[in-house]
C-alpha cells in the first residue's frame, strides 16, 4: 500500500471515532460495501496505517488520580547504557508514555499513580534507581483541557487540481 485515498481516509478516520463499528456499520459510513471495505481495513492493518485496536480506560475510575509528567536527565548517553535505561522503563507500568526529548533532559515520562505518596514511593524506589538516571524534574497534570488518542488526518486528504492558466493572448509561440 503505497499511498491512501478517499475511502482509506474515511476509514481510518472512523475507526479512530468508533473503533468497536462492525464491519457493516464501517463500510456504510465511509460509501463503500462490506467486503471491499473489510479488505481495506486487512489492508491498512498490514502496511502498518493500524497498529492496533484499545479500550479508553478512565484512569480515575480505576483509582489513578494523579498523572506526573517526568523529565529525566542521565549522566551520560552511550549506545548501551541508553538501551539498557530504555528496557528498564518499558518494565514499568505506572509508566504510560516515555519520549526522547529535546533540550534539557532525555526522556520525558507520562507516569499514573493513586495519590501523592503512591508517587513519591514510586519515584524514589523505582525511577531514581533506573540505571543512569541523575536526576528527575516533575510537573502535576492539574487537570486535562484536552485528551485524544486520534490523530490529524487531513494532511492525508487529496489536494484539489491547481486550475490551469489560460494562455495570454497574442502571446507568440
Amino acid at each position: 500500500m503505497e499511498s491512501i485515498d478517499k475511502f482509506d481516509l474515511a476509514i481510518l478516520q472512523e475507526l479512530q471515532t468508533d473503533a468497536r463499528l462492525t464491519n457493516a456499520e464501517l463500510a456504510q459510513r465511509v460509501g463503500l460495501s462490506a467486503a471491499p471495505c473489510w479488505r481495506r481495513v486487512r489492508a491498512l492493518e498490514k502496511a502498518g496505517y493500524i497498529r492496533g485496536y484499545h479500550a479508553e480506560i478512565n484512569r480515575q475510575k480505576i483509582g489513578l488520580g494523579v498523572l506526573a509528567f517526568v523529565r529525566l536527565d542521565t549522566d551520560r548517553a552511550t549506545g548501551d547504557v541508553t538501551r539498557k535505561l530504555e528496557d528498564a522503563i518499558r518494565k514499568l507500568p505506572e509508566v504510560i508514555t516515555c519520549h526522547y526529548i529535546s533540550g534539557s533532559g532525555m526522556f520525558e515520562l507520562q507516569v499514573v499513580a493513586e495519590d501523592l505518596d503512591g508517587f513519591s514511593r514510586f519515584a524514589l524506589n523505582s525511577l531514581m534507581h533506573l540505571p543512569n538516571v541523575k536526576d528527575l524534574h516533575t510537573s502535576f497534570s492539574l487537570g486535562e483541557v484536552k485528551a485524544s488518542h486520534a490523530l490529524p488526518l487531513g494532511h492525508l486528504a487529496p489536494k484539489p487540481a491547481r486550475p490551469v492558466k489560460a494562455a495570454r493572448r497574442g502571446a507568440k509561440t
